[in-house]
């Protein structure tokens, strides 16, 4: 279905007070291959996008890109019609807004930047008896070379195991993608002599998952995420990770997930829709830094470094910049790199 962009949402202006991402939440995302970084959200912006959800599930207002469940329904059936809507950002300002939302932002610079990529958003609404996900790894799905993709999961309900939180299996952030045996896609690596191919990733049944012989060598360390309203779950493209349905009897697991890579990663890939050339990332937005690839602009104008490049990078560009530690006050920054600094 070929969807218009609603323009007549001005943005609301807000402020963020930047996050400063720290040594030791940097190492706990390499060491897991997750991280989860409470209270990231501003709760404010949590409840206008369930307020938008809301208005998704009753059909009182009808929005590109989501066909509203049937008129006839009753209300309870229609609360049922949606699991998740993709690539809304395409077309809905409030989804653009939350996949370049400063506040995550903050955390993928120093996760996977300083150069980001913002690529897929994801609506998951998750009501009572709504199925969960399999044991999957997103880099399967979205494949960007070389890999940095990096997932934000934002909670906007509070989510338990009752409700079916994400599990995240610790450990297999180390394993390579494993390719489908059906041969019809190429985004494993393929390349490694002793590689298996599985089968039915995301199936819910671990017997007919063919990741679960994976999962089942990092036994004992699989961690639920379990997240109040406004925390944010951030993790690697490789980790092995899965939700059950949600068991509660009355309450959602709604969340927003984004998903993002180094902006100078080659991303062949437009969420199964046709695109021109081997690359697609003049289709995905700069949320930061710079980059030498091509990208596109936000739709809606959300201030971001594709509309907005910050001035302090582009007086600094003479010299290449990375995420380091800084060891006076343990978080990460934006630091320039000189030979100097090289020498043993």
């Amino acid at each position: 279905m070929t969807t218009t962009p609603q323009h007549n949402s001005t943005p609301p202006t807000r402020q963020y007070e930047q996050y400063p991402i720290s040594v030791k939440e940097y190492v706990t995302f390499r060491e897991q291959g997750f991280l989860i970084v409470p209270n990231l959200v501003p709760l404010d912006d949590v409840q206008e996008m369930n307020e938008h959800m809301d208005h998704i599930l009753t059909g009182t207002e009808h929005f590109p890109g989501v066909p509203p469940p049937p008129a006839d329904w009753d209300p309870d059936k229609k609360i049922s019609y949606y699991l998740r809507v993709h690539m809304l950002h395409r077309v809905l300002p409030i989804h653009e807004r939350f996949l370049l939302h400063p506040r995550v932002l903050d955390v993928l610079e120093a996760l996977i930047g300083p150069d980001v990529l913002a690529l897929q958003s994801m609506l998951f609404f998750k009501n009572p008896g709504q199925p969960g996900q399999g044991y999957h790894q997103d880099s399967y799905y979205i494949p960007t070379f070389p890999d940095t993709l990096c997932g934000a999961w934002l909670a906007l309900d509070r989510v338990d195991e009752e409700n079916g939180c994400l599990w995240m299996t610790v450990g297999s952030q180390n394993e390579p993608v494993y390719p489908d045996s059906d041969g019809q896609s190429e985004n494993g690596q393929r390349e490694l002599s002793d590689i298996e191919p599985i089968y039915n990733a995301s199936n819910t049944d671990e017997n007919v998952n063919g990741l679960t012989r994976v999962a089942r060598k990092y036994v004992g360390k699989e961690i639920k995420a379990e997240v109040n309203p406004g925390d944010v779950v951030f993790f690697g493209g490789h980790i092995l990770h899965r939700s059950h349905a949600n068991r509660s009897k009355d309450r959602s697991r709604r969340a927003f997930v984004g998903h993002y890579c180094n902006a100078r990663s080659f991303v062949p890939w437009n969420h199964g829709a046709p695109y021109e050339g081997e690359a697609g990332n003049y289709l995905h937005i700069l949320g930061r830094g710079t980059t030498h690839l091509p990208y596109a602009q936000p739709e809606f104008g959300t201030p971001c470094a594709a509309n907005h490049p910050p001035a302090p990078r582009a007086k600094r560009q003479s010299a290449p910049m990375s995420m380091m530690g800084d060891m006076d006050n343990n978080l990460m920054t934006l630091t320039p790199h000189s030979e100097k600094n090289d020498e043993d």
